[in-house]
């Protein structure tokens, strides 16, 4: 009778470490469960750095009605390419982004209304960048007010391009550089003008003669076609999703806003309008706001998507 006392006397607290115990192992059973579709989650490059973009991987088991991630403050919606089961996003690193462990999220939405989830944890290491010195008009530097107010407005013509929203993916595989012409390794250099002004180069120069065609990167719809004070002729493609491209300096433009264009398909001819130091192309890449070097986009092996 003691002892049956004494063991009575200890069941609730055995109760609490057995709860104690069960309680990790359901949690995980719990997320293993959740996680069972989605089978893999890959990213290249890398390592991934500041600047770059990359094109995120999930392999989901079973069929999936739709894959969405979070990623550095911006949403991705991944897109289900030719292989079944694996869905691709692309996105990148801003030029300016703090170096560091940054999470990104992933949900699955399955047949039934369930839900898979998964995180995966990315390292962003520092991207080296050089500071030089540039000779431009003072007018560039130092605008007078009717310039000042037809930079006002254009920004605002910016700002509405880079708002457009395209559902789906428009680009096919891999980039294609848009000249025949030599790169400058100028991405993300700290620029001086005229020993007052300091600005960041979101793109990549290629020493391109005036006259160069000019051709789109991959297919999309142009949302911006117009000379402005800054970047002279400019056109800007969105590849869906707001990834964009941006050709700076164009001499002529022989495209529209609106119009859809293919990849390889010229757009216009190179030249030396806006602030330049001579003639040349700038290509930018811009996604969701983060400016991205266009060099390692082109390296990027991208996946095939059905043909629209």
């Amino acid at each position: 009778m003691r002892r049956a006392g004494r063991i009575a006397a200890l069941l609730p607290a055995l109760w609490i470490l057995l709860g104690i115990a069960i309680l990790p192992g359901a949690v995980g059973m719990a997320r293993a469960q959740s996680d069972a579709a989605i089978r893999r989650v890959n990213w290249e490059p890398q390592p991934l750095a500041v600047g770059s973009p990359c094109v995120f991987t999930v392999e989901v088991g079973g069929s999936a009605i739709g894959v969405k991630g979070h990623w550095l403050g911006h949403d991705l919606v991944f897109t289900q390419a030719s292989q079944p089961g694996k869905w691709y996003a692309l996105a990148g690193v801003d030029v300016e982004e703090t170096p560091g462990r940054q999470e990104l999220s992933i949900e699955a939405a399955l047949p039934g209304g369930e839900t898979a989830r998964a995180s995966r944890e990315i390292e962003i290491v520092p991207s080296a960048y050089k500071t030089v010195e540039l000779r431009v008009p003072s007018q560039f530097v130092e605008p007078d007010a009717p310039t000042l107010v037809r930079i006002a407005e254009e920004k605002k013509v910016k700002d509405a391009a880079f708002a457009h929203q395209l559902p789906a993916v428009e680009w096919r595989s891999n980039f294609v550089l848009p000249v025949n012409a030599p790169a400058t390794d100028s991405f993300g250099t700290r620029r001086v003008f005229n020993g007052e002004t300091a600005s960041i180069h979101r793109g990549m120069d290629f020493r391109a003669r005036v006259g160069t065609r000019v051709r789109a990167a991959n297919a999309g719809e142009v949302v911006l076609a117009k000379n402005l004070f800054y970047e002279g002729g400019l056109v800007v493609i969105d590849h869906g999703q707001q990834f964009m491209t941006l050709y700076m300096h164009l001499s002529r433009i022989e495209v529209t806003a609106g119009e859809q264009v293919r990849k390889g398909q010229e757009i216009g001819l190179s030249g030396a309008t806006g602030r330049v130091t001579g003639p040349h192309l700038h290509m930018a890449v811009r996604w969701q706001g983060a400016y991205l070097d266009p060099a390692k986009l082109f390296s990027l092996k991208l996946p095939e998507f059905p043909a629209k």
